[in-house]
C-alpha cells in the first residue's frame, strides 16, 4: 500500500490522505505531532543497515564523471543525505533536491527542475518509482524511465544509456 499510495509525496499530504481514511477520523495534525519520534526511528534503521544493493555502488561507480547526478526526494535533505553518506554513496551525486528545497513537491516539476538547474543539464534522464516522481518528470519537461524497485536501477538506466547518445554528460 505504501508504494503505491505514498511513495514520493510530501510526508504531510501522506499523514492528510491516512488521516482522513481511518474511522473514526484523526486530525492529521494529531499524527505530525508524533512525526519526530518516526524521522528518529528511521534514520536509526538505515544509518545501521543503508537499504542500497551493493550492485548500486558499483554502477555508480561505473558512471562517476561521466554523468552529473542528482538525488531527487520528497523526504528531506537530513534525512537523505545521511544515508546516502552511511552507505558510501554521497559522494557520486553532485547535488541532492530534498523536500524542503522547493516550495511544490512532486508531482509539480519544480524538484526536477532544480535538480537541473543545479547540474546544468537541460536533457536530464529521470529516474522514478513513483507516480508522483514520474509525473513530476515529465511536468518538467524530461525523459522519464520508469523503475518498480531500486535494484533495476543498473540494469534499465546501463540500457538506457548504451542506447542513447543524447543524454549529455
Amino acid at each position: 500500500m505504501y508504494r503505491e499510495r505514498f511513495m514520493g509525496i510530501d510526508d504531510r499530504e501522506m499523514l492528510r490522505l491516512l488521516a482522513a481514511g481511518v474511522s473514526p477520523r484523526r486530525p492529521w495534525e494529531d499524527l505530525w505531532k508524533l512525526y519526530p519520534a518516526k524521522k528518529d526511528r528511521f534514520r536509526a534503521r538505515v544509518l545501521a543497515a543503508p537499504p542500497f544493493d551493493p550492485a548500486l555502488r558499483e554502477f555508480l561507480r561505473a558512471l562517476d564523471g561521466r554523468y552529473a547526478l542528482a538525488v531527487v526526494s520528497s523526504s528531506s535533505c537530513s534525512e537523505i543525505e545521511p544515508m546516502l553518506e552511511a552507505g558510501g554513496l554521497r559522494r557520486y551525486f553532485q547535488t541532492v533536491v530534498g523536500g524542503e528545497s522547493v516550495k511544490r513537491h512532486k508531482p509539480a516539476p519544480d524538484p526536477y527542475l532544480l535538480a537541473a538547474e543545479r547540474l546544468g543539464s537541460h536533457t536530464p534522464l529521470v529516474v522514478e518509482d513513483s507516480e508522483a516522481g514520474l509525473a513530476s518528470g515529465r511536468a518538467a519537461g524530461f525523459e522519464v524511465l520508469a523503475v518498480k524497485h531500486p535494484t533495476e536501477v543498473p540494469a534499465l538506466v546501463g540500457r538506457r544509456l548504451a542506447g542513447t547518445s543524447q543524454i549529455a554528460p
